[in-house]
């Protein structure tokens, strides 16, 4: 996993407020969500490449009779 560096930032407040309603709305912390938003813009900018995948791993379940 990448080491995450410590930055501080000046942020304008009515900006800070919008990214606090929408990390609320996305259950992120505020850090986190300037970080989604960072990525995101580098990626659509043709900055950086997005590498990280989700994996999904299923398994199977057995079924048993079904109780009335």
């Amino acid at each position: 996993m990448a080491k995450k560096k410590a930055y501080p930032l000046r942020i304008n407040e009515n900006v800070l407020a919008a990214m606090e309603r929408w990390a609320a709305d996305d259950l992120r912390s505020v850090n986190a969500q300037i970080e989604y938003v960072l990525r995101q813009a580098l990626v659509k900018q043709g900055r950086v490449k997005l590498v990280e995948k989700v994996v999904v791993e299923v398994e199977e379940i057995e079924l048993g009779s079904k109780v009335n």
